[in-house]
């Protein structure tokens, strides 16, 4: 199997108590984010795919949680990094509608339901924190 290196940002709207969520396409809805490419850090994959999935300019607060799965039919092991990520600037758009369809920003309850695989639920990771060093 492949090691890929996937990046999430968890978006939370304090006023709302909402956590965005994008749809992809003939997949699962998830917390925006994607595979890091060759030569960049975590950091910079998950501003660059936020930006690419949902349009915002987001800044990195921390790492909240680390996730890893075999996914034998894909013959892919990714490792999965969630960091807290605040927005600064961008208006929420889908930017290619052959990797996004659908945009929205839902409840705790919801986002536990389309992703349960974070112990204490999605609310918890509000409050987690994970050490990140880039060393260089």
């Amino acid at each position: 199997m492949n090691r890929e290196d996937v990046v999430y940002g968890l978006i939370y709207d304090e006023i709302k108590q909402k956590i965005l969520m994008v749809k992809n396409v003939g997949s699962n809805w998830a917390l925006p984010g994607g595979v890091v490419e060759k030569g960049e850090t975590l950091e910079q994959a998950i501003i660059r795919e936020v930006k690419e999935e949902t349009n915002l300019i987001v800044e990195v607060e921390h790492l909240v949680s680390v996730n890893e799965a075999f996914f034998e039919h894909k013959g892919v092991h990714p490792i999965f990094f969630t960091f807290k990520v605040k927005v600064v600037g961008g208006e929420i758009a889908i930017n290619d509608e052959t990797e996004i369809s659908e945009i929205k920003w839902v409840d705790f309850e919801t986002a536990d339901l389309l992703m349960p695989y974070y112990p204490g639920g999605v609310k918890s990771l509000l409050v987690a924190y994970v050490p990140y060093t880039f060393q260089g």
